[in-house]
């Protein structure tokens, strides 16, 4: 025995531990990796709460910017009164002069908050009379508020909203004193002032704007006919002699359209209404130019929610007024949608190819590492950079040689050689290229080589059997790239401050004028919309609701196109869910 225990002894490894070793509850733990599994869960919790706090923080404040509020009228211990909508309360410091002003009672209010006193933010409105939309009121100014019935709220074309009292209204050779927002001879002539008012607004811009694209017709006619064959040339006497012909009718109608919307006009003069504010000041406005009045202490369930799907109406399909303050987003919407549908029909082939390229037809070495190694790296540049490129690149390079090939008579004023929807579309391809590149070549490499040495031994060509398996298996992977493309550039707006977008586009992209669609036309975004009201208008505080209420529709409209994909995504990924192998 003794010697069998000596030669298992001698056998025994020199290196075999003697004893077992015994690690501490926190190296085990650490060991077993739940710490950072613990870490890696909380930051993801913190960052998803993050994510839903802000978008309900911005969709609660977009939502109720359209709900109708109550007109409150303040009267003030020095007799003054001020009349608007209580906006929101605010907790402010006072300096040692306005507390000693106090009355002792207010006073001693203060010193126990600390200094500090409690104000109120009103939308006053009126900005023609009191030259400001917002004022802040005291609470240890206020001495009553009242909310009387006779109040109205009222929206106009121009200097914002008004909030008073309708003194009277004059129709035709009928006057009505102090007629309620409800009275139906008030509401059935507003309705019709605003039915000549669109009449109008349809001459001035569409049939008298046609009139004017026929006149620039054919003064280009003769201008192209100029320079191409000489000012002496029998075309360009022919092109002058069309213009001569066509001209008399065309002023002819210039001077009809015009005259009927002068007579409309001064049918519009004899409808007016006169506006008293809440210290007795009259204002006298036409009645086509209120867009909207109620009594604002005096509103229904119904009747608010009648304003409110209005205001969403208007928001959602009218042009913007008051520096885009008020009014609707839809050039906006317009531009957003076209511009984020014409960058896919860019990126998407070229990245596509590209990614083709890369991982099926180009041979790997060095030199593909690289141009791998520049994809990745483009993701990281900023997109102010792409912004000047695009300018210098595409609108003052390509668009001016543009214009000197095919728009010869429209020089100096360019055309394609400016900021347009095109250009903007095609930086914005260069900017999201590489989201795009990425992603198809994951896709593609997901693809087993079994189905691509399948078809290529059954006598396909390296095309058909790209063409036929592997793009078809690898489009649910394509489709994601697309979406983070579209994601992305939807919600751009640096580049396109510098390659197209604008305040205010007189006209769309696309219109009823030969070729239809004109991509060198400037357009509305509702991301520089954000950007224009929230921090260029001359009151940001007019500004914030249509921010919120604006950042809100961007959203949904990146929301909405980003769904459309993934449903197409979906349908791929079923389709070919039971052929993999």
């Amino acid at each position: 025995m003794d010697n069998v225990t000596t030669d298992q002894a001698a056998i025994r490894p020199i290196d075999a531990p003697s004893a077992v070793v015994r690690r501490s509850p926190a190296t085990a733990l650490s060991a077993r990796g739940e710490p950072f599994m613990w870490a890696l869960g909380a930051a993801l919790t913190i960052g998803i709460v993050m994510v839903i706090g802000f978008l309900l923080f911005v969709f609660w404040n977009g939502l109720v910017t359209f709900i109708p509020k109550p007109v409150a009228v303040v009267t003030l211990r020095s007799g003054a009164m001020v009349a608007g909508e209580p906006t929101r309360p605010e907790l402010y410091r006072l300096s040692p002069d306005a507390i000693k002003a106090l009355p002792p009672a207010e006073a001693a209010k203060v010193a126990v908050n600390g200094g500090y006193g409690h104000r109120t933010l009103y939308r006053i409105g009126n900005y023609d009379l009191y030259n400001e939309d917002f004022r802040w009121v005291s609470d240890h100014d206020v001495d009553k508020i009242d909310y009387p019935e006779e109040m109205v709220f009222i929206e106009r074309l121009e200097w914002g909203v008004f909030v008073g009292r309708i003194r009277s209204v004059k129709i035709g050779d009928r006057d009505l004193a102090n007629p309620t927002p409800k009275d139906p001879a008030l509401v059935a002539a507003h309705k019709e002032a605003r039915a000549r008012w669109q009449t109008i607004r349809r001459i001035e811009r569409d049939l008298i704007g046609r009139v004017n694209h026929d006149l620039e017709v054919l003064r280009l006619d003769v201008r192209r006919a100029e320079i191409k064959h000489g000012p002496a040339s029998t075309q360009a006497e022919k092109a002058r002699l069309a213009e001569a012909a066509q001209i008399p009718s065309l002023k002819s109608e210039y001077d009809r359209l015009t005259g009927e919307a002068v007579r409309l006009n001064s049918i519009a003069q004899l409808n007016t209404v006169t506006l008293a504010d809440v210290t007795g000041k009259e204002k006298v406005l036409p009645l086509s130019s209120l867009v909207r009045f109620y009594p604002a202490n005096n509103l229904s369930f119904f009747d608010k929610v009648s304003i409110y799907l209005s205001r969403w109406g208007e928001f959602l399909s009218a042009e913007p007024r008051e520096a885009n303050t008020e009014g609707g987003v839809l050039p906006a919407i317009f531009g957003t949608v076209a511009m984020t549908l014409l960058m896919v029909l860019v990126v998407a082939p070229m990245g596509v190819i590209t990614a083709l390229y890369l991982r099926e037809y180009a041979k790997q070495g060095r030199l593909v590492s690289i141009v791998r190694i520049s994809v990745n790296n483009l993701a990281g540049v900023p997109s102010i950079v792409y912004g000047v490129f695009g300018l210098g690149f595409f609108a003052y390079g390509i668009g001016a040689h543009i214009d000197d090939l095919f728009f010869p008579e429209r020089l100096p004023a360019p055309t394609f050689g400016t900021g347009g929807i095109l250009w903007s579309a095609l930086t914005l391809a260069l900017l999201t290229v590489p989201v795009v590149i990425v992603a198809t070549e994951e896709a593609l490499s997901a693809v087993p080589r079994s189905m691509r040495e399948g078809s290529l031994a059954c006598g396909a060509s390296k095309w058909q059997t790209i063409k036929n398996i592997v793009l078809p298996r690898a489009m649910p992977g394509i489709m994601t790239g697309i979406i983070l493309a579209m994601a992305r550039g939807a919600g751009e707006v640096a580049p396109l401050m510098l390659v197209g977008v604008v305040k205010l586009a007189p006209t769309l992209p696309f219109d009823g004028y030969f070729p239809f669609v004109h991509l060198e036309r400037s357009f509305m975004h509702l991301g520089f919309h954000i950007y224009d009201v929230g921090f260029q208008s001359r009151n940001s505080e007019a500004g914030k609701p249509m921010v919120f209420v604006t950042t809100c529709l961007l959203i949904a409209v990146i929301t909405f196109l980003n769904l459309a994909a993934i449903v197409i995504r979906s349908r791929l990924k079923r389709q070919f869910a039971g052929n993999q192998f």
